[in-house]
């Protein structure tokens, strides 16, 4: 069933991410590194990667610089996935990533992208549009790079809203505050990324359902919120769950919040009940923690984690209970 049907993504701001290893890294002296991996990335192209590890069918739109478009090329080959970007004149940018496994958390260095210009925007809009067909999905995720209006994303959620699409956000700042505006079906914010949105810190649970639900309130038809190792909340107007991982070793952060993102349109695009796409989600960002690279573990294996994620119903704001699974 998944493979027929289509899920488009679009990347306004691919990288190519060199992750590169240093224990013990530290600002302002010598740092050596012990291991290095180049990846093509940038989020919609890390979900479009996902999804194909959950077997589906998947095209990857955007903005690509022709001066380096091989890596990008080589995956998309690679994976069976379309390839619908529009190369653009220059290069792709390259986003440095440390990793210390001595450590919590990734250091990210991301460097600008190419100038987006009217007549590539164009023709982006032309290959969306020669996408629609087949594919009953799209995914609009990362940040813009300059010469995109902020409005972008809003008013391609509103052309693909009109052609009967879901459609999923995954951005921050403007371009996410705008694109609320539109109505998405889904986004999925990180706690941070919520905090800048809605204006205040978020203390506690509380305080992030109810940022949540004026989202809802806002037109958002689903929040999924990320939290980190405390897991992630999916908030829709009948519904609030929260799913909480189980602890696995962990190799890489990068790209764990695409997986989720991946899970939570699979599981949804499969008529799924909200749980078990939250199981799907969070089983799929706990599967890319334990992988280097933009790649989910075998099939088995993401099903084993999905039986090990707990999924508590959100009853009122003080409650829970756990759902059967």
């Amino acid at each position: 069933m998944s493979r027929s049907v289509g899920i488009a993504t679009v990347t306004l701001n691919p990288a190519i991410d060199q992750s590169v290893a240093i224990p013990g890294f530290a600002a302002g002296r010598l740092n050596r590194v012990v291991a290095e991996h180049c990846d093509p990335g940038g989020k919609g192209v890390n979900v479009a990667s996902f999804l194909a590890d959950l077997h589906f069918r998947v095209a990857a739109a955007g903005l690509l610089g022709r001066d380096n478009a091989g890596a990008f090329e080589q995956l998309l080959s690679d994976k069976a996935i379309t390839d619908a970007f529009v190369r653009v004149p220059g290069k792709t940018r390259v986003n440095v990533k440390i990793i210390d496994e001595t450590a919590p958390g990734v250091t990210e260095i991301n460097f600008p992208g190419p100038v987006a210009t009217p007549g590539c925007l164009a023709e982006l809009a032309r290959m969306i549009d020669a996408l629609l067909a087949d594919h009953d999905c799209f995914v609009l995720s990362g940040s813009v790079p300059a010469g995109v209006p902020v409005a972008f994303y809003a008013d391609l959620i509103r052309g693909l809203k009109a052609a009967g699409k879901r459609v999923l956000l995954d951005s921050s700042g403007d371009p996410l505050r705008h694109g609320i505006a539109a109505g998405p079906w889904a986004i999925k914010p990180n706690l941070a990324e919520l905090e800048e949105l809605v204006g205040t810190s978020l203390l506690d649970e509380a305080a992030v359902i109810s940022a949540a639900r004026q989202l809802l309130a806002a037109g958002v038809g689903c929040v999924v919120v990320s939290m980190g190792q405390a897991g992630a909340l999916f908030v829709t107007g009948d519904e609030c769950l929260q799913a909480i991982p189980p602890e696995v070793e962990v190799r890489s952060t990068v790209g764990a919040g695409d997986a989720m993102v991946a899970g939570f349109v699979a599981g949804s695009l499969r008529g799924w009940t909200l749980a078990d796409s939250a199981r799907l989600a969070t089983a799929s960002a706990v599967g890319a923690l334990t992988q280097i690279g933009r790649r989910l573990p075998p099939t088995p294996v993401v099903e084993s984690l999905m039986a090990q994620v707990l999924v508590l119903q959100v009853v009122d704001l003080a409650s829970r209970r756990l759902l059967a699974r």
